[in-house]
Order: structure tokens, then C-alpha cells, then sequence
């Protein structure tokens, strides 16, 4: 039996050896399959709390989803190039005339996103809130068969009231109407089962996707998010871009009190290009519901004039597909750019390989601009972009920053005068490594010129910093923007 003395003794005995081991095991767990930066500020964070870390680990420190959820992805994605392959032997762009790189480049997409390069498509760019969203509810009353919905964030306010409007006078005659909307964004959102209670009573059905309900059974990493922004329309007609379905202010009480609103631009498509971007709903909606929804073929697009006619790539992107497979099409994009390149992201937290990028850029003459937000809505998010303002100032990239009180939420960006990227990806780790996104590639001159209109918008709205302003940042700063960019790496 033990005496009090060795009793005593146990506590901190125990507590050493629960440290030692979780120091050791880290230093073989942690590393493997991560990025330098990622595995290392991972360790640091384990080796300075060991037991705090291990919790926060255990909870957010692997994207690897439950195995039912993954052989279902596997489904998805073995269904996806399957059809991909029909639609390429009718719809796909002929490889041989596309620009230089670009043949290449569709050929990582396909293999990483499982979609092909489309030809004949229409493309229509708006990027005034209000707009948009009168242009979906449009778009919806047009239905003969099915609406498919999927927003990161979907909420009932006085700005979406038509949309849920437009979904019920359709159902009323006989229309399908779809809707997934991420859990927990949704969850934060105010007057959650007001919109909830809508969606039931205009006789959508919904789910909800990435749900954390473990009394239900339904876990994996709480931060995942489905990140998508997509609206189809009988196969016929498709919205993609970087809006969500809520109010300008999100109707939260922080961004009213400082009278934020947000500025976005979603892309409506049509042509073959649509059938894609419906199979990504379809994997979604049978990922969440187990239901299997029958493809609708490709459709042609109305032309008015042939020459603008587009090819289209839609990229889905996540843990279920290629490791970090839209950095690496936008990486190899940038790599072919011979005059400009002009991003716009909200959240602007890129890694070394965007980074490299953007300076071989710079140094063999192209023109790069970036814009961003000059407030921001995430204060751990806009002091980690800020981390990078120097660097990118000195590689000789220009920034230019949204004017307040709006955030500028848009996210694309173009190559040259023929190719550009648009849809719910930002640049930074979380879209990369966590989030599920979608983006469009889009070849075509007149795609890119409606483009540069919305980036005289944003030119017009904007101030351009200087490295010499940049410099004058007070020391407190300085030590936020650092210390929030080690914790970005934390994914």
C-alpha cells in the first residue's frame, strides 16, 4: 500500500510523463504530410502547452473526414470523370488552340477537379449586391424542372425575401427546389429559424451541409466549411461567384454599429459549362442526403455573336479532391502570365508558392496588382494578410485598398487579356487546405474585358499604399500583423 508521501509524489510524476509523451508522439505525428510552416507552428504551439495543444489538435489539426463521408466523395468523384469524359467528346474545347500553357493547365484541372474544359458557353459578370440577387430570384421563376441552391451562408432578410419568394411560386407548380447551406455558418447567422422555418414553408428541400450534431452521429473537423456559392436552373443557367445569400451587412450587430457592408460579384453562366457545375451540387447533395439525382445533359448556349463564345473549367476543390488542387491550377495560371496579373481577394494570406509566384512574376515584367479591403471584418484573418504588404510592395506588386465602410468580399483574377478565375476561393491556407470552393476558369477576351470594368469599380473606390506608408505602421501593429501570421499556419 502507498504511503501519503508517494501520493503525493503521483500528480506531477503523471503530468511529467503525460508531457513527455505528447512531445514525443508529436514530433511523428504532426509532421507527416503537413507543409514546413504548417507542421512547425503546429509543433511550437504542442511543445510550448503540450495538453491545450493536444486538445486544439485532436479538434482542428487534421482535414481527414469520417470514412463513410469519404468513400461517398470517392463515389462522386469516380461519377464525375466518368460523365466528364461524355461531355468532353461533345462539349470540349479544342485543346489545340487554346493559348500557350493553357492546354497544359486544363489537363491539371481535369486530372485534380475532375472536370473538363467546355466550349460555347455565355458568361454575364454583375457586381452590384443588390443586383445579383434580383438576377437569381429572376433566374429561379424561369424553372421548368429543378433549382439547386448552395450557399456558404443562406439567410430570410428583407434583401433574400424574393428569392424565398421566387422558390415558392415555383414549387407551386410543380418545380424541384434543392437547398444546402453550411451548418455552422448558418448556425451564426441571426434569426436562424426564421430562415429555417421559410425554407420549410415555400416546400424546398434542404440540408445542411458539413453538420456538427455528434448526438445525431454527424462529426468531423468543427472548422471545415462548404464554401460554395452556386445557384443552377434546369441545367440551362448557373451562378457562381463569391456572394452569399444574406443581407450586405449580414445583419450582424458589429457590422451595423460600423456600418459595413459588403461588395461581391456573382458570374451567371450558360452552356455546357452549367452541367458541370450542376454534378458539383449533385456530389454535394448525395454526400449530405445519400440521394443519387439524375444527370441532365449539357446544353448549348444561345449565341449572339460566336466570338463570344467562352471556355469554361469549373474546379471543385477540398479535402475530397486533389491535395490543394486549386492553388496549384492558380499557380500554373500565374506561370504563364507575359503582361498583367490582377487578383482580388478578400482574405490574402498566401503561402510560399503564391508568394514565388507573384515575384517570378514581377521579375520577368509583368504588371501584378492586387486588390484588397482597406478595414477588415476578421481581425485575425486582416492581420495576417497585412504580414505580407511589405513583401509584396517590394517585389513590386501594387496594392490597392478598398475603401471603407465596404469590404470587398470578390474573389477572381486574370491572366493577360483572354483568362481569368472567378468563384468562392480565397487565397489563403483555409481555401487552399479546408475549405469546399469552386471556381470557374474562363478563357475568352470578352469575359476579361467585363472583368477590367469591375476593376475600374474597384479602382475608382480604392487608394494605392505605398511601401513609403507602409513603413510609417506603428511598432503595435507591426507585432499584430506578425503574430497573426504565425497563427495562420495552423491548419
Amino acid at each position: 500500500m502507498l504511503d501519503y508521501q508517494t501520493w503525493l509524489s503521483l500528480p506531477p510524476l503523471i503530468l511529467f510523463v503525460t508531457d513527455l509523451v505528447i512531445r514525443v508522439v508529436a514530433l511523428f505525428v504532426v509532421p507527416r504530410n503537413r507543409t514546413p510552416t504548417s507542421g512547425t507552428a503546429w509543433l511550437l504551439f504542442i511543445f510550448l502547452l503540450p495538453i491545450p495543444g493536444l486538445i486544439v489538435y485532436l479538434l482542428i489539426g487534421t482535414n481527414r473526414m469520417p470514412r463513410g463521408r469519404r468513400e461517398k466523395e470517392e463515389r462522386v468523384i469516380a461519377q464525375m470523370q466518368k460523365a466528364a469524359k461524355e461531355d468532353a467528346k461533345q462539349f470540349g474545347s479544342d485543346l489545340e488552340g487554346l493559348p500557350p500553357g493553357l492546354e497544359n493547365i486544363e489537363k491539371l484541372g481535369l486530372d485534380l477537379g475532375a472536370q473538363p474544359m467546355m466550349a460555347g458557353n455565355r458568361a454575364h459578370i454583375t457586381y452590384h449586391y443588390e443586383e445579383s440577387i434580383a438576377a437569381m430570384a429572376a433566374a429561379i421563376r424561369e424553372a421548368e424542372n429543378y433549382v439547386h441552391v448552395e450557399f456558404y451562408i443562406l439567410s430570410h432578410d428583407h434583401a433574400t425575401h424574393d428569392v424565398f419568394e421566387a422558390m415558392r411560386e415555383v414549387v407551386a407548380r410543380g418545380v424541384k427546389v434543392r437547398v444546402m447551406l453550411d451548418h455552422i455558418a448558418t448556425m451564426r447567422q441571426p434569426k436562424l429559424s426564421v430562415t429555417t422555418r421559410m425554407l420549410d414553408e415555400v416546400g424546398a428541400q434542404w440540408c445542411f451541409m458539413l453538420p456538427v450534431r455528434p448526438w445525431r452521429g454527424q462529426w468531423q473537423r468543427p472548422d471545415l466549411r462548404n464554401h460554395r456559392k452556386i445557384l443552377v436552373v434546369d441545367g440551362r443557367i448557373g451562378f457562381v461567384g463569391s456572394q452569399n445569400m444574406v443581407d450586405a451587412s449580414y445583419n450582424k450587430p458589429g457590422n451595423l454599429r460600423r456600418g459595413l457592408k459588403w461588395r461581391d460579384i456573382m458570374v451567371k453562366f450558360s452552356g455546357p459549362v452549367v452541367s458541370s457545375l450542376n454534378r458539383v451540387f449533385m456530389g454535394d447533395w448525395y454526400i449530405e442526403t445519400g440521394e443519387l439525382l439524375e444527370d441532365s445533359p449539357p446544353r448549348v448556349a444561345d449565341p449572339v455573336k460566336p466570338s463570344d463564345l467562352l471556355d469554361c473549367q469549373v474546379l471543385p476543390s477540398g479535402p475530397g479532391f486533389g491535395e490543394e488542387n486549386n492553388l496549384q491550377v492558380f499557380i500554373a495560371l500565374m506561370g504563364t502570365a507575359s503582361k498583367r496579373i490582377s487578383v482580388t481577394s478578400p482574405y490574402f494570406v498566401p503561402d510560399q508558392a503564391i508568394m514565388y509566384a507573384l515575384r517570378a512574376a514581377t521579375a520577368r515584367g509583368v504588371e501584378v496588382e492586387l486588390f484588397v479591403s482597406e478595414t477588415g471584418d476578421q481581425p485575425m484573418v486582416y492581420h495576417a494578410q497585412r504580414s505580407y504588404y511589405e513583401a509584396l510592395l517590394r517585389a513590386g506588386v501594387r496594392i490597392f485598398m478598398f475603401k471603407p465602410p465596404y469590404i470587398l468580399h470578390s474573389k477572381h483574377f486574370t491572366i493577360d487579356d483572354s483568362i481569368a478565375v472567378v468563384g468562392s476561393s480565397n487565397m489563403d491556407q483555409r481555401s487552399f487546405n479546408l475549405n469546399m470552393e469552386v471556381s470557374m476558369v474562363v478563357r475568352g477576351a470578352e469575359f476579361v474585358r467585363q472583368l477590367d470594368e469591375v476593376n475600374a469599380y474597384y479602382h475608382d473606390n480604392s487608394r494605392e499604399l505605398t511601401l513609403e506608408e507602409w513603413q510609417k505602421q506603428p511598432l503595435r501593429s507591426q507585432l499584430l500583423d506578425g503574430l497573426f501570421r504565425l497563427t495562420s499556419a495552423l491548419q
